[in-house]
C-alpha cells in the first residue's frame, strides 16, 4: 500500500450525494445553523439540509468559502434556501447573533455544530494560545449555540428540534500530538448528554463521531503529523490514519453530512444524549 493507493484531495460535491427524507418539519418554515459551513463537513451538512428543504443558516468566518456554499445550494437547484452568516465563533457576541439571525427566518429548531480546527504537537510542546484557540471554536462555542437556541427551539409550535454536535473517535479514545483536539470532542460528548437530559424529550441532543474524513483539514494533518513523529506520510496514511480501522478508506464530507440529515430527522427520535458511531471500526474492532 502507497499513499498513490489514495486520493488525498476532498471529493467536490454533487446532488447524488445526499440522503434526502420525507419529514413534516423538513420545509423552509424550518431553520437550521450550521457551524463551519464554509468548507468540508460543514459545507456538506449545509448543503444536504438545504437539499431536505430546510432554512439554513450557514455561519463561518470565510466568507469567500460561503459563498461557495451559496454556489452549490443553487447549482443542485435545493428546495431549501441557504443564508450565509460571517461569523467568528470566538466572538460571543457574534454566535448570539447567529442564532438570533436564524431564529428571525422561522422556527429555530436544528443546531449542527461542526467548525473545527486542529494542531499537531505534544502536551509540553503545545502553545498555550493555540490550545485556548481551539476550545473556544470546538467547545466553548457550541455551548453557547446551545445557549442561545435551545429557548428558540421549546418556543416552537411542539417543542421539536435537535442539537448535534461533530465529535470524532477521539472523542472515545486518544492518540499522541492531539491533546487540544481530543479533549475538546471529549467535552462535546458531556455537552451532547446535558442537552439531552434538559431537552424533555422533544429537544435533543446527539453527536456524530466518525474516523478521518478526506476534508481538505485533514489532508493537511498528514505533513504535520508525519513531522511530529519523525515519520513518512505514506507511515501516516497507512498506519495512523488506517492502520487500526476494518474499513480500509476515508470517508467523504457528503456521507457525514447524510448522518446529521439522519440524527435531525423524525426517524432519529430515539437518538438522545447519545453519539453516532461510523468509525469503520476504529474503536470497537482489532486485527
Amino acid at each position: 500500500m502507497s499513499t498513490d493507493d489514495f486520493d488525498l484531495t476532498a471529493p467536490e460535491l454533487s446532488a447524488d450525494d445526499f440522503l434526502v427524507l420525507e419529514d413534516p418539519r423538513f420545509d423552509t418554515e424550518s431553520v437550521a445553523v450550521v457551524t463551519g459551513a464554509a468548507s468540508g463537513i460543514g459545507q456538506a451538512t449545509a448543503v444536504a439540509l438545504a437539499a431536505n428543504g430546510l432554512t439554513v443558516v450557514g455561519g463561518d468566518i470565510d466568507e469567500d468559502g460561503l459563498q461557495e456554499t451559496v454556489d452549490l445550494v443553487d447549482e443542485f437547484d435545493a428546495p431549501g434556501r441557504f443564508e450565509p452568516v460571517q461569523t467568528d465563533l470566538t466572538n460571543d457576541g457574534e454566535v448570539e447573533a447567529m442564532i438570533a439571525a436564524a431564529a428571525e427566518l422561522g422556527d429555530l429548531r436544528y443546531v449542527a455544530n461542526i467548525a473545527g480546527m486542529q494542531h499537531i504537537a505534544s502536551i509540553p510542546d503545545f502553545p498555550i494560545g493555540k490550545y485556548d484557540l481551539l476550545m473556544d471554536v470546538m467547545l466553548r462555542a457550541p455551548f453557547l449555540t446551545a445557549k442561545y437556541a435551545m429557548p428558540h427551539v421549546r418556543e416552537t409550535e411542539d417543542g421539536v428540534g435537535a442539537i448535534a454536535n461533530m465529535s470524532s473517535v477521539h472523542g472515545h479514545y486518544a492518540t499522541q500530538d492531539k491533546p487540544a483536539y481530543i479533549t475538546a470532542k471529549h467535552g462535546l460528548e458531556g455537552l451532547t448528554k446535558s442537552i439531552g437530559a434538559e431537552g424533555e424529550g422533544r429537544l435533543r441532543g446527539f453527536s456524530v463521531s466518525v474516523g478521518y474524513v478526506l476534508t481538505p483539514l485533514m489532508v493537511n494533518q498528514i505533513e504535520d503529523t508525519a513531522e511530529e513523529r519523525g515519520i513518512s506520510e505514506q507511515e501516516v496514511v497507512e498506519d495512523v490514519m488506517l492502520g487500526q480501522a476494518r474499513t480500509k478508506e476515508m470517508m467523504t464530507p457528503a456521507a457525514v453530512a447524510n448522518l446529521f440529515v439522519f440524527g435531525f430527522s423524525r426517524h432519529a427520535e430515539h437518538l438522545n444524549g447519545a453519539d453516532l458511531l461510523f468509525d469503520g471500526g476504529y474503536t470497537t474492532t482489532y486485527a
